[in-house]
């Protein structure tokens, strides 16, 4: 592999611009166990190997990119969240951050339920053998057909997402001769701290109903009226990549108080709260995402003790974790194809892939870690941005980083925690093909979701 001397951007700290970066590590080989799974580890020879498999392995039998997933820290993290809940809550994956047949299965066998908004995931979910009465189906506009087969199905619940959705699902239960159980998603006014496009509780946006104007209080008065429904409790999702209890305290007391104000005019107390996702996990060293086990019971405290005060017996809770059990379960494994050193700036480093198998960072300014994987370096640091192959200036992997300033082309480099919205959000822009998701576990890799083909491409081509 060469190793040819390159002009360099700037490799200290007392002559590095503004930017999104910390200062350099003490040492770049070392991995940060918050942002890798936890099988990750280096070998003798320095490279990066998980679930005991080398990445030089990896990439010559699988290419580049690609996501690995560590299956057994996807299992083991399942098992956290289910023993921190226990059996007296509910916790549905959110199939949203990424769903296979192959992550379907896991789910079912660890005993979690299944959170799906379109579908194509109810699909997914239903061939791969999820029990349909473990399911729950979002979505803030699902079709006429969507509600069909989800009834027709037999979901364990819906959560509705309008007045329109209302009427719909009450009729299409009504046709199949059943009561769907339904939840009704309510927009509490609280804006998690969090990027304004995946802040989801503040009623200038498009999910739920919200509670201002005594909208929510409509939304349950006509579920409760129509015969085709079951109303069973609430839903209310405050945003994602959350650490802050607070908001969810907030939205739990106003949530509850919306409960107490159905009982004291229906009489009616509902059983279920869902407090929905959002928690956050490492992307960066900086991060400091809290233990399945500490969320789960500051949630149970926060509506134990709003429903005490509210006189109201203490409904079931669901959650629905994602992002928090796929996110940090992947990697993405790239090969350096160039190195465009910028004076007084940073390097540019080219990778094989992009925004194509990673549009957060586009998208929402996202931030992540990288590592030189394919071995060690005792290279200074080297202030890096990490971008991809596509037409776009914006096509930006990972913003400003440091890597060792030996790094040439054909080196191997990862990016950790692209579990979720990875793969589910890749694209086939410029005719990329999306890359493959490779699960490993115990010495072994296998393919869950292949590599897409240039012959994928023109099958689709149908002029």
């Amino acid at each position: 592999m060469s190793r040819s001397a390159h002009p360099a951007g700037p490799r200290h700290a007392d002559v590095l611009p503004e930017g999104h970066y910390s200062a350099p590590p003490a040492d770049l080989n070392a991995l940060d166990e918050k942002v890798w799974s936890r099988t990750v580890t280096r070998d003798a020879d320095g490279a990066l190997t998980v679930g005991g498999i080398a990445v030089a392995r990896l990439a010559e039998e699988f290419g580049t990119p690609a996501y690995f997933l560590d299956e057994s820290d996807f299992r083991a993290r399942c098992r956290a969240w289910a023993d921190a809940f226990g059996p007296d809550a509910d916790v549905f994956y959110a199939g949203k951050a990424f769903l296979s047949r192959a992550v379907v299965r896991w789910l079912t066998e660890e005993g979690l339920n299944l959170d799906v908004c379109s579908g194509g995931e109810l699909t997914t979910a239903l061939d791969a053998g999820m029990p349909a009465e473990r399911i729950a189906f979002h979505g803030n506009n699902k079709t006429v057909a969507e509600i069909e087969r989800a009834v027709g199905a037999g979901v364990g619940r819906i959560v509705l997402d309008s007045f329109q959705e209302i009427v719909r699902v009450a009729h299409i239960a009504q046709r199949h001769g059943i009561r769907q159980r339904v939840q009704i998603r309510v927009t509490v006014g609280v804006e998690a701290h969090t990027h304004e496009f995946i802040a989801t509780a503040h009623e200038d946006q498009k999910f739920g109903i919200a509670l201002a104007g005594g909208q929510a209080a409509e939304a349950v008065r006509r579920a409760l009226s129509l015969d085709g429904l079951d109303l069973i409790g609430v839903h209310s999702h405050i945003g994602s990549q959350i650490f802050d209890m607070a908001g969810f305290e907030v939205s739990a007391r106003r949530v509850v108080q919306l409960l107490a104000e159905i009982r004291d005019e229906h009489g009616v107390e509902l059983p279920e709260i869902d407090l929905g996702g959002g928690l956050g996990i490492a992307y960066t060293s900086d991060d400091d995402p809290r233990e399945p086990h500490e969320i789960a019971k500051a949630l149970s405290d926060i509506v134990t003790r709003e429903c005490e005060a509210a006189k109201l017996r203490t409904p079931r809770i669901s959650v629905e974790p994602g992002r928090a059990i796929v996110g940090p379960t992947a990697f993405t494994l790239y090969e350096v194809g160039t190195i465009k050193p910028l004076e007084g700036l940073r390097t540019y480093v080219s990778v094989d892939g992009g925004m194509s198998d990673n549009i957060r960072t586009a998208l929402y300014d996202a931030e992540y870690s990288v590592a030189l994987v394919s071995r060690t370096s005792d290279a200074e640091p080297m202030l890096v941005r990490v971008v991809g192959k596509h037409c776009e200036s914006g096509d930006i992997v990972v913003k400003d980083a440091f890597l060792p300033a030996d790094l040439a082309p054909g080196d191997l480099i990862a990016v950790p925690a692209t579990g979720a919205y990875c793969r589910s959000m890749a694209s086939n822009y410029n005719h990329a093909l999306r890359p493959p998701v490779v699960a490993v576990r115990d010495g072994e890799a296998r393919v869950i979701v292949r590599r897409e083909t240039e012959e994928d491409l023109l099958r689709l081509d149908v002029g």
